[in-house]
């Protein structure tokens, strides 16, 4: 059980120098595998590069948490639970009840695609199911799990903030850094790349967007909060500038690539 002074600690865990029993460089990676579902194993590729987070759409069908960035993709097998919560549950089982031993939480970063209310209300009870992995919210305390369920896309905001016990948090964004919003509630920010700069990896990055850029990495660590970006240019000389600035999830369709540059630092 974690208070609100330790909040901070628990979500900035490190996520370099972990060890583990795989060969080769054993670090948990700052980084994110975006749009996860599509690569040939969900998930599992993800865990196998050793990724701090993974991102799964979710449409709500018939009842059903259907996985998928378009409705034409959806598939009734493909659900939340069988690409992602039962996964991790027997991933988490057999590795020393957690998903990296000695390292942070897992994040499961899930965007809601339908309206958010009623999935949320949907999600709410999936997620129960899975407390034993899970982190819980609970009377102004973190219950750390092995898993950190953040809910991003169609945010319920009042649906999820009222809820006394809670298996999730909320995926702000970066004007949310101005509202004093406890981490309790909002775990971690996220924002379009172009949103607030328009530099495209060419070239020197230019000294106010730099300065921008470790600014709200700074504030969002003051407030106890992770840093992402999506749609970030997919190329070294933006990671470079994400790593040095100190943001915790790299934004990557391109597992391999991303692993091999951030074991290199």
């Amino acid at each position: 059980m974690v208070t609100t002074a330790a909040v901070l600690a628990l979500i900035l865990a490190t996520v370099r120098d972990v060890p583990s029993d795989e060969p080769g460089d054993s670090r948990v990676l700052p980084a994110h595998a975006h749009n996860d579902y599509y690569h040939d194993r969900p998930l599992l590729d993800a865990l196998e590069h050793r990724f701090r987070s993974v991102e799964a759409d979710i449409f709500l069908v018939d009842g059903q948490l259907l996985v998928g960035h378009a409705r034409f993709e959806l598939r009734p097998n493909r659900t939340l639970q069988s690409l992602y919560l039962e996964p991790l549950r027997d991933w988490i089982a057999e590795n020393e009840q957690a998903v990296y031993p000695g390292g942070p939480p897992l994040i499961l970063l899930i965007d809601i695609k339908t309206d958010g209310t009623a999935t949320y209300r949907v999600l709410r009870d999936v997620l129960a199911q899975y407390q034993d992995i899970l982190t819980r919210f609970e009377d102004g305390k973190v219950h750390p799990g092995a898993v950190t369920a953040v809910i991003s896309g169609n945010r319920a905001w009042d649906a999820i903030a009222v809820d006394e016990v809670r298996f999730a948090g909320i995926d702000g964004r970066m004007a949310d850094l101005d509202r004093n919003v406890s981490p309790m509630l909002m775990p971690m920010v996220s924002d379009h790349w172009r949103t607030h700069f328009r530099w495209d990896g060419h070239g020197e990055m230019p000294a106010e967007e730099r300065a921008r850029l470790r600014d709200l990495t700074a504030r969002a660590h003051h407030q106890g909060m992770l840093i992402r970006f999506w749609a970030t240019p997919e190329i070294p000389a933006v990671w470079q500038e994400l790593v040095d600035a100190g943001v915790d999830l790299i934004n990557t369709d391109l597992l391999s690539e991303l692993r091999e540059f951030l074991t290199k630092q």
